[in-house]
């Protein structure tokens, strides 16, 4: 007589079975990442319920756009019109010292100065590991996102994509505690690491000596160094310096500059390309180098310093 129901193994047999299928799968995607394209794959996957699950949240704030009042929108609109004035005068200026850098480069011989490309990304999902510090974008693989690339908001650095997906891409906040990122303090050019804590409020700066030359106040901004974040952005304000008895290193903590926990937007950002050299003429020589060994006329650098201003307001109107 057949039994009717052919028991199989345990449960604690198989529990165990599966827990070392697991082990052996993460270890072998850490080490030679070899789950990537079906991580990448999932993510697609999934993302379309990524979207949906945030929809309401972007239904809230298109509601809250729709039935603003005409006075708040009136309001907006003088205090963004005034803002636009300001700008224009502080753009002014600008172009008048980019112009003035330019020749500058020209009589020392420097090398091309850079340009940084930025793209627009929104905060979909958040991760609510408590230790994990995680972010999902809606930009991908197919908008040239790329492993390690730096990420900002409108105050500072926020992070750096840590996995990209073809529609979607997962980024590491700075304050994320396996996360590192080699800073300054802008006062003094005190180069050091900012470590985070795991909390969203809180880095760390270690192995600084007591005598180190840092006060509550600094700011500290990106190094440059190790070629991923680009040099001169805002990371962090310094909250806490102690030295005490007896330990070798300073206790130094700082607070984010960037607004981590309520940013909805964030801005990609792509390492640092030369521009373009100049066109060269017949003789082979680049127009720069002729502008530099001919000295201008008398009056001419100052028509060349005007112009911009008065192009720029033109556009403007």
């Amino acid at each position: 007589m057949q039994t009717l129901f052919i028991r199989g193994p345990s449960a604690t047999f198989r529990m165990i079975v599966l827990v070392m299928a697991s082990i052996v799968l993460m270890t072998v995607d850490h080490r030679w990442h070899s789950l990537e394209m079906v991580r990448g794959t999932l993510s697609g996957v999934v993302y379309p319920l990524q979207y949906t699950i945030d929809l309401p949240i972007r239904l809230y704030y298109w509601a809250d756009e729709v039935f603003t009042s005409q006075r708040t929108l009136l309001e907006k609109n003088r205090e963004y019109e005034a803002r636009h004035l300001e700008n224009r005068v502080q753009l002014q200026k600008l172009d008048i010292i980019e112009k003035e850098n330019e020749r500058l480069r020209r009589l020392l011989g420097a090398i091309p100065k850079t340009t940084e490309r930025l793209l627009i990304a929104e905060i979909i999902n958040v991760d609510v590991d408590p230790y994990r510090q995680l972010i999902l974008l809606n930009k991908g693989s197919g908008s040239d996102v790329y492993q390690g690339q730096p990420i900002i908001d409108a105050q500072g650095v926020m992070g750096q994509v840590v996995h990209v997906g073809p529609m979607s891409s997962t980024a590491m906040l700075i304050t994320d505690a396996s996360h590192a990122i080699p800073v300054q303090v802008n006062r003094t050019g005190l180069r050091a690491i900012a470590y985070g804590t795991g909390k969203i409020d809180k880095l760390k700066l270690r192995y600084l000596p007591h005598n180190v030359d840092i006060e509550t106040g600094d700011l500290l901004i990106t190094s440059g160094l190790g070629g991923v974040f680009p040099p001169n952005f805002p990371v962090a304000i310094v909250s806490k310096v102690e030295r005490p008895g007896g330990e070798p290193f300073a206790t130094v903590e700082a607070l984010p500059h960037a607004q981590l926990d309520t940013s909805r937007e964030v801005l990609l950002v792509w390492r640092n390309e030369p521009e373009p050299e100049p066109v060269q003429d017949e003789t082979g020589q680049a127009a720069t180098d002729q502008a530099s060994k001919e000295p201008p006329e008398t009056g001419e650098e100052d028509l060349k310093t005007e112009k911009p201003s008065t192009r720029g307001t033109d556009n403007n109107e």
